[in-house]
């Protein structure tokens, strides 16, 4: 019987890993920094309306506790 090495699974995953990441199509970069910047934008409205809604909850609640 020949002595056949199977590959060790962890240099499997980071060569068939290197070989995904050759696939990639990257953006350039003035579309990271435009994507980058809508990421952001998004983040600070959200983050500005969970932070309104916060609010309204906590006052609906001072509300009901306090009609108690």
């Amino acid at each position: 019987m020949a002595d056949e090495k199977k590959p060790n699974a962890i240099s499997r995953y980071f060569r068939e890993t290197m070989g995904e990441l050759r696939k990639v199509n990257w953006p350039s970069w003035p579309e990271a920094r435009q994507l980058t910047l809508i990421v952001i934008v998004v983040m600070v409205v959200m983050g500005m309306y969970l932070f309104i809604v916060d609010i309204i909850g906590e006052n609906l609640m001072k509300l009901v506790i306090s009609a108690s």
